[in-house]
């Protein structure tokens, strides 16, 4: 069984869950921008080598080429997005957790703070899939070399422009595919690794900052275990061309394991895995700092 800090306060998890997600986006977007453009970029020419051999290959081309800037391409868009995505993110968590309890001090089970985080996904989707998808676009156009958007404001109007609402929500499917499997697992490996860090007679909510940041960090490892294939298949979906794949995210997958195999799923695991452990980790310590500020300011919230 888990234990939580008692009472849960949605409305709390909002407020600190937004400061964390800030915290993310600043640690981890350079390796998000590499990981996009890995796993979009373009299969090779017969007898050509590829545009990036890997992680650290792309990281040292897109230094070489556009400079530090290079790595932050796109981050208007998560920056104006990841505050109230991720208030929505742990609101919805303290939503699922509330409502699973007949009384204040029920103590939830592994399987029912799975079920939370899931609630938590489905919860984010509105606001994540427009976002990654201007993300994604404005990603991979500074390493083609074109310069079709100016940036997130003139994507989105484009986006509109050109297809409607429909065209700015383009890869939500993918989106909730991604996202409610991988939050499930990402806020249960969080409460849990809490919990098994927490010494002997002390509180879960007196954990150290190296416990925490040790916490945050493998629960985004794990969130990104299970988020991968669908993210990969999100990226490409997303900054396709209007009409590429008409079947949706059945075409990508199927052209993606005829062209280039199961291991095509994983593109950017590379990248997935540097960027999981310091960005989540910062996103949990913001998110337990901003906590600790409510319930010192408003006990009663």
């Amino acid at each position: 069984m888990a234990e939580q800090p008692q009472p849960i306060s949605p409305l709390k998890n909002f407020f600190a869950g937004g400061f964390g997600g800030v915290c993310l986006v600043f640690v981890g977007h350079p390796l998000d921008t590499i990981k996009v453009r890995l796993q979009t970029q373009p299969k090779p020419q017969p007898g050509q080598p590829p545009l990036y051999s890997g992680t650290f290959d792309c990281l040292r081309k897109t230094l070489v080429g556009e400079g530090i800037r290079g790595l932050y391409r796109g981050m208007a868009a998560p920056i104006v997005g990841v505050t109230p995505m991720f208030a929505v993110c742990f609101f919805g968590f303290g939503l699922g957790k509330r409502l699973q309890q007949r009384k204040p001090d029920d103590i939830l089970t592994y399987p029912q703070l799975f079920a939370a985080g899931m609630l938590s996904g489905v919860f984010t989707t509105v606001i994540m899939a427009p976002g990654e998808r201007i993300k994604c676009l404005l990603q991979i156009q500074a390493a083609t070399g074109e310069t079709k958007y100016s940036g997130s404001l003139d994507c989105a109007k484009q986006l509109y422009r050109e297809a409607g609402i429909r065209g700015v929500y383009k890869g939500t499917v993918l989106t909730l595919m991604r996202d409610v499997p991988a939050s499930g697992m990402y806020f249960m490996t969080y409460e849990w690794l809490k919990n098994i860090l927490t010494p002997e007679g002390k509180s879960v909510s007196d954990l150290s900052v190296p416990r925490i940041l040790f916490a945050g960090g493998l629960a985004g490892i794990f969130n990104w275990a299970v988020a991968i294939p669908p993210d990969v298949l999100k990226s490409r979906f997303q900054t396709a061309p209007a009409g590429k794949y008409p079947n949706g995210f059945r075409d990508v997958l199927r052209e993606l394991i005829r062209e280039e195999g199961v291991a095509s799923l994983y593109k950017g695991f590379t990248a997935v895995m540097i960027r999981a452990f310091p960005a989540n980790a910062a996103c949990f310590l913001g998110f337990e700092v901003a906590m600790k500020f409510l319930n010192w300011i408003a006990p009663s919230l």
